[in-house]
């Protein structure tokens, strides 16, 4: 697999637009330009207010620091209050979100639903963690603490730190990633859908 490693020098900061928060851009596909097929990020939010629409897209949110908060989407209420709690929802939904308790850190992934597909996980890294190669499947591992190495026979192969992103891509080689260390990661396998081998929404995580 064709390994990249990504640093905070790699990243774009931004502000929300209406002034609510900033936005950490991690990784994105295209890499540059309006569109995208997906798009990692990391948010800092500072006040409620209303979240951006992306018509088409789906999005997954995982609370990494503060108290939490409360979104309404679509009217429906969604209490998001455990570190490392996933949260999916439709990116043409309205979404407002109430802090519970101060400004929060998350984690978000945005995919065009016609063009790719995304799994979130949160892992704590224990022990070698297997990740394995599949045609048209590519990961990006984000270490939230801790370290994780991707290990390559006869050296010590690509360490990655606390707030470094691990980009895998398949490469053809058939090679599977083995990483370890100790700390927690963000996992998140996309996958075109663009040639039919998967359904948006159905894909299952291969992740030993």
């Amino acid at each position: 697999m064709k390994l990249t490693r990504l640093t905070r020098a790699d990243y774009r900061r931004m502000p929300w637009r209406n002034g609510g928060g900033w936005t950490t851009e991690i990784a994105r596909s295209p890499a540059d330009g309006d569109d995208f097929d997906w798009r990692l990020s990391l948010a800092e939010i500072t006040a409620d207010g209303p979240f951006s629409r992306f018509d088409g897209c789906a999005r997954s949110l995982v609370l990494l620091q503060g108290a939490g908060m409360e979104l309404r989407i679509d009217g429906a209420p969604r209490l998001v209050d455990r570190r490392g709690q996933v949260v999916a929802f439709d990116g043409a939904a309205e979404v407002h979100c109430r802090l519970l308790d101060g400004p929060t850190r998350d984690f978000n992934v945005i995919t065009r639903r016609d063009r790719a597909d995304h799994r979130v996980m949160f892992r704590p890294l224990v022990g070698p963690m297997v990740l394995f190669p599949e045609r048209g499947v590519q990961w990006l591992v984000h270490v939230v603490s801790g370290e994780a190495r991707q290990q390559h026979a006869g050296d010590d192969g690509l360490l990655a730190g606390s707030g470094d992103t691990l980009w895998l891509e398949d490469d053809g080689a058939g090679r599977q990633c083995v990483l370890s260390g100790g700390g927690e990661l963000l996992l998140v396998r996309l996958q075109d859908v663009r040639d039919g081998r998967a359904t948006p929404g159905e894909t299952p995580p291969h992740v030993a």
